[in-house]
C-alpha cells in the first residue's frame, strides 16, 4: 500500500491496523507509506447484517481479512472460493477483470485491493438483482 493517500472528511473515521482514527474538524489528507498497512474507511464498512447478497458476502469476508477479524487461512480460502463462485455468475468482461484482479490481490494477501475490486461490482449486482420496472 505504499503511496496510498486518504482524503478524510471532517470527523470521518478510518481503521488503520486495528486502531480507529477520527479526523478533526477540517478536511485532511494522510499519506500512508507503510506497505501492507490494513486500512478500512468505516463509512465503507459492511456490517454483518448487510452481507445479504453474494457480492456483499464476499466483500465482507475480504473486510474481515483486512481488519484481522478472522482466521487468515480459513478466511483466504473462503474469499477465493467466493470469488470463484461470483466468476461463474458475472461473466461480462469488466466483471471478469475485477474478479481476476481481486483473485490476484487475495493470493498476494493485498486484501485492501481485493476489497476495492469487489466493491466495484456492487452497483452491477444491484442492477442484476433489482427487477426491471414494468412498462
Amino acid at each position: 500500500m505504499a503511496g496510498l493517500v486518504l482524503k478524510l472528511a471532517p470527523h470521518e473515521r478510518v481503521l488503520i491496523n486495528g486502531a480507529v482514527i477520527e479526523n478533526g474538524d477540517k478536511r485532511s489528507r494522510l499519506s500512508v507509506v507503510s506497505p501492507k498497512a490494513n486500512i478500512l474507511r468505516l463509512r465503507d464498512a459492511i456490517a454483518p447484517d448487510q452481507a445479504t447478497t453474494p457480492v456483499r458476502r464476499v466483500c465482507y469476508i475480504a473486510q474481515l481479512l483486512l481488519t484481522g477479524d478472522c482466521d487468515r487461512a480459513e478466511g483466504r480460502r473462503q474469499l477465493l472460493h467466493g470469488i470463484e463462485q461470483l466468476s461463474q455468475a458475472l461473466v461480462d468482461p469488466d466483471s471478469r477483470r475485477q474478479l481476476a484482479d481481486a483473485t490476484a490481490a487475495s493470493i498476494t494477501e493485498d486484501y485492501y485491493r481485493a476489497l476495492r475490486r469487489l466493491r466495484a461490482l456492487l452497483p452491477r449486482e444491484e442492477r442484476l438483482l433489482t427487477p426491471a420496472a414494468e412498462a
